[in-house]
């Protein structure tokens, strides 16, 4: 009996041994040495998007692949490369969907432009409606 007791407790173990135990990127968690550098990283860190979370900065989330990004950040801040430089090399790396701040490219002005043309439409409408009824 404690011989089956000691399988199960084994079996039940086994999960816990399998996570991961890889050590961290060396900048995921660690912020730079130099307050202005880490200050230049954290800006960019929270306009970008977490593409595993998709609703968080990858300052705020707790993903491993944001921790990846992070220190993706950290690493070329602190190679001297500009913040716009590590935007474009994720952007194009990732996609648009990446920036808080999408640019408007030949793929992407329609979603720029249709929430306009619909505001212009419904001004024109009420204008119809509403206008109308003074002069009447």
């Amino acid at each position: 009996m404690r011989l089956v007791l000691a399988m199960v407790a084994l079996l039940l173990a086994a999960p816990v041994q399998a996570q991961d135990t890889l050590p961290p990127a060396p900048y995921a968690y660690r912020q730079l040495d130099d307050p202005a550098l880490e200050a230049k990283a954290q800006a960019l860190m929270l306009t970008l998007r977490c593409l595993k979370c998709q609703s968080q900065s990858i300052a705020d989330s707790d993903a491993p692949m944001a921790g990846d990004m992070r220190s993706q950040v950290r690493q070329r801040i602190a190679a001297g490369e500009d913040p716009e430089a590590i935007r474009a090399w994720l952007v194009e790396r990732y996609g648009d969907y990446v920036s808080y701040a999408p640019r408007v490219t030949a793929l992407t002005w329609p979603l720029f432009a249709v929430p306009a043309a619909l505001l212009a439409l419904a001004a024109l409408l009420l204008r119809k409606r509403f206008g109308g009824k003074a002069n009447a």
